[in-house]
């Protein structure tokens, strides 16, 4: 678990806790479950990813699991075997990735 944001650009076996800003780069693979305070997502996620806040899925992500946040942006490209949840009253945000992730 870490208190602040973490990008990741390798690969983690294990679950974890996040309690900032997660950035999952394209090259970079998650394999287990993943709690986080806010993600952006661009790389592959094998897990349940469980978001509190703001979740923001590229284009070149991959994410094979249940996905829950509270307000969701997709990227059209974007690849999610599993469920998705959002707990927000905002709607789902679909997008065409044309720049950096929006939560930066």
């Amino acid at each position: 678990a870490t208190r602040g944001p973490l990008t990741l650009a390798g690969e983690v076996v294990g679950d974890g806790e996040v309690g900032g800003l997660l950035t999952v780069m394209p090259e970079a693979h998650w394999r287990g479950d993943v709690l986080a305070a806010n993600a952006s997502i661009a790389g592959q996620v094998t897990g349940d990813l469980t978001v509190t806040g703001k979740l923001e899925i590229g284009r070149t992500a991959r994410i094979r699991g249940n996905v829950r946040a509270q307000s969701l942006a997709i990227a059209h490209g974007a690849i999610v075997e599993g469920e998705l949840q959002v707990t927000g009253a905002e709607p789902v945000v679909r997008f065409e990735e044309k720049r950096a992730s929006r939560l930066e």
